[in-house]
């Protein structure tokens, strides 16, 4: 068995956010990673590159999809991350594909489609998003797909610590919208701090991401690491 790494193209008008890109058409939208937040909060964030974030913010009045929206923090250069709350009608696409043993790596619009860089235990499971999509009428493209090794039986660069933390984390639910752990959790299942766990899950996400993202010539130098 191997792990991969894939990127689909999904477009439907009930995933989140579409309606305010489709609004704001210069605006770049990108998912944030959020091991280490509060699980509990029910928000999501967002970094946001937009030519008017006013027009944007606009956009996510007028998005079915989205509950609230908090711009949280923002720079001269037209970026700002906002925290976001799902509506009822908002298509998320994570908990199949926790479902199907799987982790989103990254999600960025492409027009009024997204990009979802995905990691999942193994290419058979596709099957199921493909599925999700053809049940619920999502266009959806597969555009690349790399194979890795298993995650259980390679370290991909990754600690024991930082992979033990990662497999606990997913065996769990911590990665599911709504999460059915909280770092809480993960952190005594691993019978560590709560500081530390959410340490371990970040590192261990960065670790990843540069091991199944960036080619060998593209990856920063490898620090040594202990946990």
């Amino acid at each position: 068995m191997a792990d991969i790494k894939a990127v689909v193209e999904v477009e439907h008008p009930d995933i989140v956010l579409t309606g305010a890109v489709r609004h704001d058409s210069s605006s770049t939208v990108r998912s944030v990673s959020e091991a280490g937040t509060d699980p509990t909060s029910g928000k999501f964030f967002y970094r946001v590159q937009s030519s008017d974030l006013g027009r944007f913010e606009d956009g996510l009045r007028n998005d079915h999809t989205i509950a609230d929206f908090e711009r949280v923090r923002e720079t001269r250069d037209g970026k700002a991350i906002y925290s976001v709350e799902y509506s009822d009608e908002a298509t998320v696409l994570s908990p199949v594909i926790s479902t199907a043993g799987g982790v989103i790596l990254d999600m960025e619009n492409a027009g009024g489609a997204w990009h979802l860089t995905v990691w999942l235990s193994e290419r058979t499971n596709l099957d199921r998003l493909w599925e999700y999509a053809r049940q619920n009428d999502i266009d959806i493209e597969l555009l690349r797909v790399n194979e890795y090794a298993s995650l259980g039986s390679t370290d991909a660069g990754l600690t024991d610590s930082q992979r033990e933390a990662l497999l606990v984390a997913v065996e769990a639910g911590y990665f599911e919208e709504p999460r059915n752990a909280t770092l809480s959790e993960v952190a005594a299942d691993l019978d560590i701090s709560q500081p530390a766990a959410s340490g371990l899950l970040r590192r261990a996400i960065k670790r990843l991401v540069v091991s199944s993202l960036l080619d060998d010539s593209e990856q920063p130098n490898r620090s040594v690491t202990h946990d």
